[in-house]
């Protein structure tokens, strides 16, 4: 078949001035593409490359690819990760990976939130920071503050762990302007950080779960300091949990829980907090987690004891089997 790929290079953001100095650290580099085309092609398929969402406008009538696949994603709204999924429907072509409506509300943390709650799963009470004021309850301190519709640890850094209702609206304040959205405030879970991915489908399973670096002054995940565009700097880190199999199994159940309310398909990965009490909560799900070579997947490839060409080409085939059985 022919595979459309629809994607965002670091080069393809559309920067507009006054803009934050993060806002494309969602896009990808060159060999994430590179990386796809390379399982795709082993599996026997021809990869095509689209580029960014916009690039399918001229294929409406006429897409020339058979199944499309979209990591693109977007720019300014949080619409944005759902715009290739919405065309692939407007053109009749199937796709891999979630659904218009699946990426868009995932993409929303406080609507996220409240599904998670609704499907039993914990997730750590918040409130919104809106230009109109506060939407919620506050929530106790110490506290996250979050863009309300970004991801790849956009907008955050150290001062977003506030301790005093003082702290926390100066910070309110300037995410309001950095990044020009609500403002997701959100109770501060001391303890570890896992991440667990969840492919597949009838039945979706995980992967081994990973535990994320935390940094041991502030116990705010590593991978949120250490970033592209912030101040260089020597961390001193840990891995304060205990993975045991138990709670194993428990974020592994409650991956599938969020997965399944969610109605994804095919590939996530979600970020969880384990508390001092040893109680897992929920903060973010991505349907559209990164490929590269160096990511989270391709770690848990090699845990798993594959390359990672072979278990990319896997986790693609069998979502190619789910749209043309």
């Amino acid at each position: 078949m022919r595979i459309g790929l629809v994607y965002d290079l670091f080069e393809d953001y559309p920067w507009m001035e006054g803009e934050a100095f993060d806002a494309d650290a969602e896009n990808e580099p060159e060999e994430t593409v590179e990386a796809l085309e390379a399982a795709f092609r082993a599996l026997g398929h021809q990869p095509i490359r689209i580029g960014p969402a916009r690039n399918l406008l001229p294929h409406i009538h006429a897409p020339g690819f058979d199944v499309g696949m979209s990591i693109a994603e977007g720019a300014r709204s949080r619409n944005r990760e759902g715009e290739a999924p919405a065309l692939f429907e407007l053109m009749g072509v199937p796709f891999l990976g979630s659904d218009a409506l699946t990426m868009s509300v995932s993409l929303d943390k406080a609507w996220t939130k409240d599904l998670v709650a609704a499907a039993g799963v914990a997730t750590p009470p918040h409130c919104l920071i809106t230009p109109a004021g506060r939407v919620g309850e506050l929530p106790s301190l110490p506290a996250f503050l979050k863009p309300r519709y970004e991801g790849s640890a956009k907008g955050l850094t150290a001062a977003n762990k506030v301790h005093e209702a003082e702290t926390l609206e100066h910070q309110a304040n300037r995410l309001l302007s950095d990044y020009g959205q609500d403002v997701l405030v959100e109770s501060f879970v001391e303890g570890s950080e896992f991440t667990v991915a969840v492919i597949g489908h009838n039945p979706v399973r995980t992967l081994p779960v990973i535990q994320r670096a935390i940094e041991r002054e502030s116990g705010i995940g590593l991978h949120v300091l250490e970033r592209s565009g912030l101040p260089e700097k020597q961390y001193a880190w840990s891995l304060p949990g205990d993975l045991t199999s138990e709670l194993e199994n428990r974020l592994q159940q409650d991956a599938i829980a969020v997965f399944n309310k969610l109605e994804c398909n095919d590939f996530a990965r979600l970020d969880f907090r384990v508390d001092r009490d040893g109680t897992p909560w929920f903060l973010e799900i991505n349907p559209l987690p990164t490929f590269a070579p160096d990511g989270t997947f391709a770690i848990m490839a090699e845990l798993m004891g594959q390359s990672y060409p072979d278990f990319l080409a896997s986790v693609l085939d069998e979502s190619l089997r789910r749209i043309s059985p």
